[in-house]
């Protein structure tokens, strides 16, 4: 076989590889833009914004910075519905708990203090006490009205880790794009230079490829 024909036909080889690349690459920059796109007009319908200034201790955690640099902000990107979801809502919820009594309480844990509150106040009911029905209303309406804080915070905050998973998705096909792209173009360079050799080159000699005989050894 000629070295001719060979770089030809390597060169063909790059050129459908690079193709297939480009392809790849476009297809990865629609997926970027559908995630981009679908992450802003989401968070931007939900019109939630970042306050001016904090007064509960949310900057006090340990990663909270984003609070100062969003602060005023509209949540309209995954990195924003993040921190607001991380820091903000769940020190919100974690504030809520203690004021209540239930620090590190959560909407799954609460069930039963709920289920213990209503019993009390069903009990209170049957004997009578005005002042015993007053108090364990008093606290079912406590209890309760924390689970009930706690199950649309942790629905929220849910909703809007979803919405920052989807846009890390979104970033890694931008990665892969990139990455794709910047593939294709070495291959296409090759492919290229394959050509130009296969045509420019003066030797066109044979490409020998040879397997070494050696006689049987004698005894």
């Amino acid at each position: 076989m000629k070295r001719r024909t060979l770089d030809i036909a390597f060169s063909i080889g790059g050129l459908v590889f690079a193709a297939l690349l480009f392809v790849l690459g476009f297809v990865m920059m629609q997926q970027r833009d559908f995630a981009e796109d679908y992450v802003d007009r989401e968070l931007s319908a939900q019109q939630i914004s970042f306050p001016e200034t904090y007064e509960r201790g949310e900057t006090d955690v340990a990663g909270s910075g984003c609070l100062t640099t969003f602060a005023g902000e509209q949540v309209n990107t995954g990195k924003e519905a993040e921190c607001y979801a991380r820091y903000y809502i769940a020190t919100h919820m974690a504030h809520s708990a203690t004021d209540a009594g239930f620090e590190g309480a959560t909407y799954a844990t609460l069930g039963g203090p709920v289920g213990e509150a209503r019993t009390a106040l069903a009990d209170a009911k049957e004997g009578g006490d005005e002042e015993a029905i007053k108090e364990a209303q008093a606290t079912f309406d406590k209890v309760n009205g924390l689970r009930e804080t706690m199950f649309k915070g942790e629905t929220l905050r849910g909703l809007l880790l979803t919405v920052y998973g989807f846009s890390v998705f979104g970033e890694k096909a931008g990665l892969a794009m990139m990455v794709c792209f910047i593939a294709g173009l070495v291959v296409l360079l090759l492919s290229i230079a394959g050509f130009i050799h296969a045509f420019a080159s003066k030797k066109a000699d044979d490409v020998i490829l040879a397997v070494e005989h050696k006689e049987p050894a004698t005894v």
